[in-house]
This record gives structure tokens, sequence and C-alpha cells, in this order.
């Protein structure tokens, strides 16, 4: 199943958020790091799924070189915790 990779951040007084560099609109969060890695990978799912209903491509998960080379990663990633999330169930793995 492919993996993607996800950056979560934690500001003061909030909740972990986690959001996917090349998964636009995909967004989840959590009270504890744990929780939230969790709701992401059912996030990534859910996300998905809606994008096959609608026709749309699941899109292919790039390398963390790759990423490296992005500016707009770059500037995302500061301050984030960087880690790969699985998408939750069997229907999820990119295509």
């Amino acid at each position: 199943m492919a993996q993607y990779i996800a950056l979560v951040h934690k500001d003061a007084g909030t909740s972990y958020g986690v959001s996917f560099p090349d998964v636009p609109g995909c967004v989840s969060a959590g009270d504890t790091f744990e929780e939230a890695i969790g709701n992401a990978a059912e996030a990534l799912s859910g996300h998905f799924s809606a994008m096959r209903a609608d026709g749309e491509a699941i899109p292919t998960p790039r390398d963390f070189e790759s990423l490296k080379r992005d500016p707009e990663f770059i500037e995302d990633s500061e301050d984030a915790i960087v880690t790969m999330i699985a998408p939750k169930g069997v229907m999820a793995a990119a295509e």
C-alpha cells in the first residue's frame, strides 16, 4: 500500500494538524500526535474515496528526495514533523 509524506504541525494551545503535500485539501487533526496520525490515515482514505467517486485520479506519492526540491514543501515543512502515513483500508491504495 502506498504511503504519503505527511506534515504534522503543533502550535501552543492547539491540536496537532496534519496535511499531505501530494494530496492538496486533505487535512486532519487530533489532540495527541497518535490520534492525529490515526485520524490522518482515515482522512486520506476518505479523501481518496471521494476522489474516485468524482472520477479523479489518485495522486502518486512523491519520495522525500523529490519533495526536498519543491520550494512549497520546504516552506510548509518548516517547524513540522515529517512522517509517512498509509491510507486506512484496502480501497485506499494509489492506482
